[in-house]
């Protein structure tokens, strides 16, 4: 049997989304290890976050709210959840493989001297023993594993498990002090965060997403964007448009970039290279519109259509026009 530790990610006092694919994977573990899952809300001022999480079906809602805590750096973060995975006896501690997962969890399993298991798809239980499943080869080949450390670290990814929904009930919220920096943490200092506003939903979040590659040229904005307003999608690119400066680096896609598996995917002007394709043919429904037919986007395509976008796009974006009524 093991206990579940999840921590979730917070930004702006408000639970992200990227937490309820962290709660679906222990829900998931601990009907199958025969545990049960608690939450870790942790930084300043999460009274209202941590209430967010007591209806997911949580033993408890762990709270360390502290000054201290305001700004996330590692440093101060990662003792904390050493702490209260010792404290509660957890023996799986669990993030989203998002960049804060990534970063914190690693430090996490170093100071628990435990095994570690990155970007998991998929978890089974045999025997009440964890395996997971990882991707391989940039995604091309999967294998599973599993860890014999008392304490077990995982970070999820969020396009492999669908996000958990409040399932009722009210979970018990428990304080939970926090504890010393790591030595040299007074050397660090969080200073800002400079986070790229946008009305259109962020990439791991989309339902829709429209990407581009670099084919666009200086027109992906004036290509991309009338389509994706129309359809209320987010915008993505492909790591050569990025390179390139057609687009900005927060909106790559990739084994590089994000990993993102939205409902509909629409790839304009991408020839699908292998690390591109890790990062979305997760996505329920695949378009693709590229001129060269022997594109290997077009391998995990559901539906292609072989045209010179420059032409088919703002041909789709009227059809799209009129069949909205717009």
């Amino acid at each position: 049997m093991a206990d579940i530790l999840v921590v979730a990610e917070l930004a702006e006092g408000k639970v992200k989304k990227t937490t309820h694919s962290a709660i679906a994977f222990a829900r998931d573990a601990a009907q199958g290890s025969g545990g049960t899952f608690s939450i870790l809300a942790l930084g300043a001022g999460v009274a209202a976050a941590a209430a967010q999480l007591t209806g997911f079906g949580a033993a408890k809602v762990i709270v360390a709210d502290d000054a201290g805590l305001a700004g996330y750096v590692c440093e101060r973060y990662a003792p904390t959840v050493v702490a209260a995975a010792k404290a509660g006896g957890f023996g799986v501690v669990v993030a989203t493989a998002s960049a804060f997962g990534k970063d914190l969890l690693a430090r996490v399993a170093g100071q628990l001297d435990a095994g570690y298991a990155a970007d998991i798809s998929q978890v089974k239980a045999e025997g009440g023993k964890l395996a997971y499943r990882r991707p391989m080869f940039a995604g091309n080949a999967y294998g599973w594993c599993s860890i014999d450390t008392a304490t077990q670290v995982v970070t999820v990814r969020q396009s492999e498990f669908s996000p958990a929904e409040p399932s009722g009930g009210a979970s018990p919220i428990e304080a939970f002090a926090v504890a010393p920096p790591c030595a040299g943490a007074e050397r660090i200092e969080f200073v800002s965060f400079e986070q790229v506003k946008s009305e259109r939903p962020e990439l791991g979040e989309a339902s829709v997403i429209v990407a581009g590659g670099r084919a666009l040229k200086e027109k992906f904005k004036d290509v991309l964007d009338p389509l994706a307003d129309l359809l209320g999608a987010a915008v993505g690119a492909s790591r050569a448009a990025c390179d390139a400066g057609y687009a900005p680096s927060d909106l790559q896609i990739g084994q590089t970039g994000k990993i993102v598996a939205p409902k509909l995917y629409l790839a304009i002007g991408i020839s699908g290279a292998i690390q591109h394709l890790a990062g979305m043919k997760g996505s329920k429904v695949i378009v693709a519109i590229n001129k060269d037919a022997d594109a290997p986007i077009y391998q995990v395509a559901d539906y292609g259509l072989v045209a010179d976008l420059f032409q088919a796009v703002p041909e789709l974006v009227t059809a799209v026009k009129a069949a909205k009524g717009a």
